[in-house]
């Protein structure tokens, strides 16, 4: 079956899904394949369970004479596709977000700001790559007046696929660091993949919000529309904002072009998330937002997403970032933790994954970093900070760590806890 074909069945069952244990009824079962699963296999018990159809790509799956079977050459492809040809029946502005760091928070608070007006279609969690874009893409609905779309990668080539999916009209990459060099193959390429976004954008005529700061953006951007943010003291700036304190939530200030200052006390911890607040702002001023709207929306936003959140225990105050980790992220993290205004701190942190060659120096510079900040009570684990010269405790494992702190736990401290996803770090707050 084409794509045209099956966009008929979509629009005539509009939910569509890749999981056999989530089917709501009359949706779409899409058989997607895996390392270690083919979802051709659970293609009969989609269908048991109330899917309207099912899309597969080997036809022995198919019982005889079913047309619910919906045979394609390629499952995923037939799903990419058919998202961009749904995507093409929107005639709504549609920013697309990716970067090194910071995407999935930056997407939130745009997607906050955005919604003090409009009615906003946006990433959910982080599906951000080539099946949770198709799968957000396919959300589309002719209430929608904007979309705000985030995209991820880890090789190059996966940014340049992605935008051509969701052809967005607008883009902005929050910026550029040491990140999967495993599959960049240095910080060159990471610059190469990020800016396929700005590539994509060019020929179209796009709009970029670009950070003045960050000179590797600019001289990425050019020959596009640019929209700026950053510190003061800049005349090309349409927003431009500076932080006040951390204590430990971020407050900071803000005002558009020739406009007023506005104070706000956010519920993320960071200095580092100004840069995203003001990106959700420029972009909110962009759509008309207005300034009461836009400070109301970064003032109520609230992470859960274990991405810049502070969550308190009975023991502790955790500042609980481990979703994810690379030597840029994680070196804003431990500075802007030197840096806040709290007694007794502790640092638990866990491995950065996929940084190849660089892995063994880039941990080594992490832990010499710790040291320079003056951190007595730091844990590291894994086997990459294992490998490493410093004075603190090391763990190997998330498991090592629990069974510490079952014979011991720190209590009355502000402990900063981020590692790779890999390392499972999410999993100690409730230990702590």
């Amino acid at each position: 079956m084409g794509t045209t074909e099956l966009y008929e069945l979509y629009m005539q069952h509009p939910v569509v899904t890749t999981d056999s244990r989530n089917c709501v009824e009359g949706a779409i079962f899409f058989a997607l394949k895996g390392e270690s699963f083919n979802g051709n296999a659970f293609a009969a018990q989609a269908l048991a369970k109330g899917c309207a159809y099912a899309v597969i790509d080997e036809a022995e799956y198919a019982e005889q004479g079913d047309s619910r079977y919906v045979l394609v050459d390629n499952v995923l492809s037939a799903l990419q596709k058919l998202a961009y040809y749904h995507r093409k029946q929107f005639n709504i502005p549609i920013i697309e977000v990716t970067g090194t760091n910071g995407k999935t928070t930056t997407k939130e608070l745009i997607s906050a700001v955005l919604s003090k007006k409009h009615n906003v279609l946006f990433t959910q969690g982080n599906l951000n790559n080539h099946i949770g874009v198709p799968l957000t893409l396919l959300r589309l609905r002719p209430e929608h007046t904007i979309a705000v779309i985030e995209t991820g990668a880890n090789h190059p080539g996966e940014i340049k696929q992605l935008a051509e999916m969701v052809d967005p009209d607008y883009g902005i990459i929050t910026n550029v660091g040491m990140a999967h060099l495993e599959g960049f193959g240095s910080f060159e390429g990471v610059l190469k993949t990020k800016g396929e976004l700005y590539d994509y954008l060019r020929p179209k005529h796009g709009t970029v919000f670009v950070d003045y700061d960050n000179p590797h953006l600019r001289k990425m951007a050019d020959g596009l529309h640019q929209i700026f943010y950053g510190t003061p003291c800049k005349d090309v700036l349409s927003v431009e904002g500076e932080v006040i304190e951390c204590a430990p939530f971020l407050n900071f200030r803000w005002r558009p072009a020739s406009g007023e200052w506005n104070e706000v006390q956010t519920r993320l911890i960071g200095a580092y998330n100004i840069k995203n607040m003001m990106a959700a702002a420029v972009i909110g001023r962009t759509f008309g937002v207005s300034v009461e709207q836009i400070n109301e929306a970064l003032s109520e936003y609230l992470p859960t997403n274990n991405r810049s959140q502070l969550t308190e225990t009975e023991n502790n105050h955790l500042i609980v970032d481990a979703y994810n980790a690379n030597p840029t992220s994680m070196k804003a993290a431990v500075q802007n933790f030197s840096d806040m205004k709290v007694e007794r701190k502790m640092a638990i942190l866990g491995d950065m994954g996929e940084l190849g060659e660089k892995s063994w120096e880039a941990h080594q510079r992490m832990v010499d970093y710790l040291v320079e900040c003056g951190f007595e009570h730091v844990w590291l684990v894994g086997k990459n900070f294992k490998a490493t010269h410093h004075p603190f405790r090391i763990f190997e494992s998330v498991e090592q760590v629990k069974e510490a702190l079952e014979i011991k736990k720190p209590k009355g401290y502000y402990i900063l806890i981020k590692g790779s996803h890999s390392t499972r770090l999410y999993e100690l707050p409730k230990y702590l």
